[in-house]
Parts: C-alpha cells; structure tokens; sequence
C-alpha cells in the first residue's frame, strides 16, 4: 500500500535546502576569494560552475516553496 502524500513539511525542508545551498556558495565565493591566485584555472571554473549550478537549484527551490504555499 502506497503512503499518503504528506506535504506539511515541504515549505520547512525547502528552507532549509535553500539555507544549506546559500551557505555552500557563500563559502565557495569565499574560498575563491582567498585563494584565487592559488589554484589552478581549471578548478575556479569548476567552482564557479558549481555556483551557478547552485543559483538555480535555489531559484527552483523558491519557486516550489511559492507553490506550496498557493497549494495550502
């Protein structure tokens, strides 16, 4: 038997994934910061890949935390 669908703490772990994302990239732009005239081109593109990776999730994470409060 399938479970219900239980949506009520959707909003919260949206947050969170979006706080816990958030932090991730502030401590990448950080770190790049720091050591940028340090480590090698290709490893800075591939941060900052991953950043813009990042930015994304965030946007789809706040627009799904968007619907689930029009879904209430």
């Amino acid at each position: 038997m399938a479970k219900p669908d239980n949506r009520e703490d959707n909003v919260p772990h949206l947050q969170e994934a979006i706080q816990n994302t958030l932090k991730k990239q502030h401590d990448t732009e950080d770190y790049l910061e720091e050591f940028a005239d340090e480590i090698p081109v290709s490893e800075k593109e591939t941060l900052l890949a991953k950043n813009e990776r990042r930015q994304a999730a965030i946007e789809k994470f706040r627009s799904e935390v968007k619907d689930e409060a029009h879904s209430d």
